[in-house]
């Protein structure tokens, strides 16, 4: 889920941070830097998680500036980042450094470390009770804290705390709206954005956010209003394309899929994926030709593509081209053997060859493979009625009937009926096609068709 990270800096020291390490690469002479461009530099590679480079560079600072307060903070910062948080309370208890509003941040941050948590809390209420301080800014600035902690319970109270006294201030809204969807407490979160747009109706990433809390739901036809919105305001946003593509295919729009997952593509570099998505929209309009199309440019681009080789297979069956199919999936089971459904699209056109032998041994493995299939069952089934293996034919609808709602596997009880039927078990013959006759109205003239000879 996006969101809007505001406590991060708007730009990053980068001349300074250039020059540092050009100085320490002795490309230049120029090795003097103040004590508070040396803060920056600790800081810099804090954020970005390289602890021994801001060591390194804590290190440098102290022989510039001896015993400098600002760079014993930094070093603190070191130790909590590196886990010694209780070196980290050391230091900051020292009468060297001074108790300034981002120290008692820091503090209370290291404190929370070290779960003494009635201190962290007591201490931030301090920091909440300073009449010189906006209370809306010290309660965004604790509730980063406690984000960074994922301590989602504490940044909330912070943050509805700095909601109360300035409801405007969009920031807290945002990082309030990234804690429900954390919780995956949609309508709050809905209720968040709303109330961001009523301030800032053209925030395009409040409308992305909003419409990826509908997919989610899901309620894709918002979510499609939502993106829509923000596309308006930002046109250029591929990502917000991409999201616009899912919820289409999701509500089965194929074509209106098509149009924004090629938008999607004529904006970034890597479209591998995207022609796949395409692809199966095609398949899913039953355009074989066109779905190849896609599926084979995916292929170009990754020869180990092994879902745009099984899309192939399947379109190949669907157009009973089975020698062809059959290839594809000897292709992809040879990338991953270990997928199910590669197996089972092999067994298909083996099938449709009229190859049952082969085919069902490439059914079993796939079942071997993955257990909770049960059309795959049936389709075993199904090959054993068709060389007369009636009770072993049963045991395996049996199967599929326990993996699934009967009523997704169809003609099931028909088929039933004929295997007990062909091994003499009239009575529950008779049960299952009268379940059958419930499912299809045809159930019992196919049936006499299979079974002339009974009395039904």
């Amino acid at each position: 889920m996006k969101r809007k990270l505001t406590h991060l800096p708007e730009e990053e020291p980068e001349d300074l941070i250039r020059r540092y390490e050009a100085f320490l690469s002795q490309k230049t002479e120029a090795g003097y830097f103040d004590v508070y461009e040396m803060e920056q530099i600790v800081d810099y590679y804090l954020r970005w998680g390289r602890t021994r480079e801001s060591s390194v560079a804590l290190e440098f600072g102290f022989r510039l500036h001896p015993g400098s307060p600002v760079l014993l903070v930094q070093r603190a910062k070191i130790f909590l980042a590196s886990g010694q948080a209780q070196k980290a309370l050391q230091l900051l208890e020292s009468s060297v450094i001074r108790f300034e509003y981002d120290v008692l941040l820091l503090k209370i941050n290291v404190l929370s470390a070290l779960e003494r948590h009635s201190e962290a809390r007591a201490l931030a209420e301090e920091l909440l009770a300073d009449q010189s301080l906006e209370t809306d800014t010290t309660c965004l600035d604790l509730a980063y804290l406690y984000l960074s902690n994922y301590d989602i319970e504490n940044a909330m109270y912070f943050l509805q705390l700095g909601e109360k006294a300035n409801p405007k201030n969009t920031d807290i809204l945002f990082e309030l709206a990234f804690c429900y969807d954390t919780r995956e407490d949609n309508e709050a979160s809905i209720a968040i954005y709303e109330k961001i747009l009523k301030i800032d109706p053209y925030s395009a990433e409040t409308w992305f956010n909003l419409g990826q809390v509908y997919f989610l739901i899901p309620d894709y036809t918002k979510a499609i209003m939502a993106y829509e919105y923000a596309l308006v305001i930002r046109p250029d946003d591929s990502l917000t394309y991409l999201q616009k593509a899912h919820s289409h295919f999701q509500l089965q729009q194929y074509r209106e899929a098509i149009d924004d997952y090629e938008v999607y593509a004529s904006m970034v570099p890597d479209t591998w994926q995207i022609w796949l998505f395409i692809g199966e929209c095609y398949e899913r309009l039953e355009q074989f030709a066109e779905a190849i199309q896609y599926y084979s440019k995916s292929l170009k681009m990754h020869s180990d593509n092994y879902e745009a080789l099984t899309g192939i297979a399947i379109c190949l069956m669907e157009q009973d081209k089975f020698d062809d199919s059959i290839a594809f999936s000897r292709r992809a089971i040879e990338i991953n053997p270990d997928a199910a459904d590669g197996w089972v699209y092999l067994a298909e056109g083996l099938v449709g060859l009229d190859r049952p032998e082969e085919a069902l041994q490439a059914y079993i493995k796939s079942i071997r493979l993955d257990p909770n299939q049960p059309e795959t069952y049936m389709a075993i089934a199904n090959i054993c009625m068709d060389k007369g293996e009636y009770n072993l034919a049963l045991e395996y609808y049996r199967q599929a009937l326990a993996l699934n709602d009967e009523s997704d596997l169809q003609n099931i009880h028909l088929f039933m009926a004929v295997a007990y039927y062909k091994t003499g078990r009239r009575e529950e013959a008779f049960f299952a096609l009268d379940k059958a006759m419930e499912e299809s109205l045809d159930a019992l003239k196919v049936f006499r068709e299979i079974c002339p000879e009974s009395d039904f």
